[in-house]
């Protein structure tokens, strides 16, 4: 499921790139790989653990940002009687990470790949997550090959998954494989995308699920200033999600009818939490009547504009009570659907990014031969959701902590300016204290003041904007 992705265009101004370091030195982000598990990766990378069975016949593509080099997924569709056949490869890192050993303890330490608007930190060593083990055009690699049959409506019919040697025909982008469904020039494994996913699109609407397409904010610099914009997410985003949202439920179903698996579960969001998200589309100018579901309203959004693009950025929050729910030997957990996709999900689809897809891949291959899971994956399962809250907890913090920083960095050199917004948020211990989200440029910040009027337009003057304390504060004017 989406978080929040933004982004800094060009080379960052002193002040910002000071802030991100000091940021990653404060929150201790790991930069460097520890020698022995270097050099397991580097004996991994030449000799993988590879599997008999040879797939490599299938043409696979796989669609990332262009400049991706870490690629989990490659996707192969075609018909399949009046229905469809999805095959979908998956990076297999249990093919190079030993059990037990100095690079598997060292991932257990990341849990996940960190991104920073100017960096990210990967969970495994480049020459595996963006080499030996990637999904790379033209080169073979072993995978979990999940094939997935579905009817002429793309409801699922048949589940397989099985270890196999794959080889990618093209690394593809969105913009490009957007066009060639535009234009019609798409051959048909590509071009039925759009009639697949559309497809699950619908049926998602059908069983009440959400897809965040989720603008990535983009905080350009120009003249030694900076300006916000959002790059929207094209139809062919929309369609790749789904087919990662459908692999993800069908492991997840296989988990629950073997009896042991890892599940993301969400509980339903608290109407606090949709209470303050009226007020920050209120704020920015967004009619959500009260007869409109937040399921509707979603649906009903333009992120190519800004409000809009800033209304989903902050519907992520909703997201924050997901977590990783373990469950063993048929006792099932009182909680085994995620709210958003509305039904059993499970996090599959990035081992490379991701600790707790290489053990739900195992449980699912497990599972689909008929096979006990692995004792080492046993081993690890009461310890993993604990892992995982962890690591997510510090991608939040490191999150939250980018957003401020660089809103400061946009917002430096306006101290004393006077903007439009609206106070989102008051603390109850401390009604003096709140959240207030301007109009333009769409930023949050901290606002202080007597008598705050939460749901309320307000003008706000700009007190403090500092990158390198991370600090944007607002009174009311």
């Amino acid at each position: 499921m989406p978080r929040r992705h933004i982004r800094v265009t060009g080379a960052p101004e002193a002040p910002l790139r000071a802030a991100l370091t000091a940021l990653r030195t404060e929150l201790g982000v790991p930069e460097s790989y520890p020698p022995e598990a270097l050099a397991e990766a580097e004996r991994s990378a030449r000799t993988p653990a590879l599997p008999s069975y040879d797939a490599t016949d299938i043409p696979f593509c796989t669609i990332d940002p262009p400049a991706s080099t870490d690629l989990d997924q490659a996707m192969h569709l075609s018909r399949q009687g009046t229905g469809y056949r999805v095959r979908y490869a998956i990076a297999d890192v249990a093919a190079f990470v030993v059990p037990g050993a100095a690079l598997d303890a060292e991932t257990h330490r990341r849990v996940t790949t960190l991104y920073f608007p100017d960096e990210r930190i990967p969970l495994h060593p480049a020459l595996l997550s963006e080499g030996a083990a990637s999904l790379l055009p033209d080169q073979v690699r072993p995978a979990a090959l999940w094939t997935i049959d579905l009817d002429d409506d793309a409801r699922t019919l048949a589940v397989d998954v099985r270890r196999a040697l794959v080889r990618s025909r093209a690394k593809l982008d969105y913009a490009a494989v957007q066009k060639q469904i535009d234009d019609k020039t798409a051959e048909e494994p590509l071009a039925l995308l759009k009639e697949v996913g559309e497809a699950r699109e619908r049926l998602e609407v059908e069983r009440g699920g959400i897809s965040l397409n989720v603008p990535e904010q983009e905080i350009v610099e120009r003249d030694h200033t900076y300006e916000l914009s959002y790059r929207a997410p094209l139809p062919a985003d929309g369609w790749n999600a789904q087919i990662s949202l459908l692999a993800g439920m069908a492991a997840a179903d296989l988990m629950l009818a073997a009896g042991t698996g890892i599940l993301r579960t969400l509980p339903a969001a608290p109407d606090g939490a949709v209470g303050r998200l009226r007020r920050t589309a209120h704020a920015l100018h967004i009619d959500w009547p009260h007869h409109v579901s937040y399921a509707q309203l979603i649906r009903s959004l333009d992120p190519h504009r800004p409000q809009h693009a800033a209304f989903l950025q902050e519907c992520t929050t909703l997201l924050r009570g997901a977590g990783y729910t373990v469950f063993r030997n048929g006792a099932l957990p009182p909680i085994t659907t995620h709210a958003a996709v509305a039904a059993p999900y499970a996090h599959c689809t990035a081992p490379l990014r991701r600790l707790a897809d290489r053990y739900a891949s195992e449980l699912c291959l497990a599972a689909a031969a008929g096979e006990p899971p692995p004792d080492w994956v046993l081993a690890a399962l009461d310890t993993l959701p604990h892992q995982m809250a962890d690591g997510s907890r510090r991608a939040g913090t490191i999150e939250r902590a980018c957003v401020d920083i660089v809103e400061a960095a946009l917002l430096a050199g306006r101290v004393g300016e006077v903007f439009d917004g609206c106070v989102v948020d008051v603390e109850e211990r401390q009604p003096g204290i709140g959240t207030v989200q301007l109009a333009s440029p769409a930023v949050i910040g901290r606002i202080e003041g007597e008598h705050l009027p939460l749901g309320e337009r307000l003008r706000v003057r700009l007190t403090q904007a500092d990158p390198a304390s991370a600090k944007v504060r607002f009174a009311p004017a």
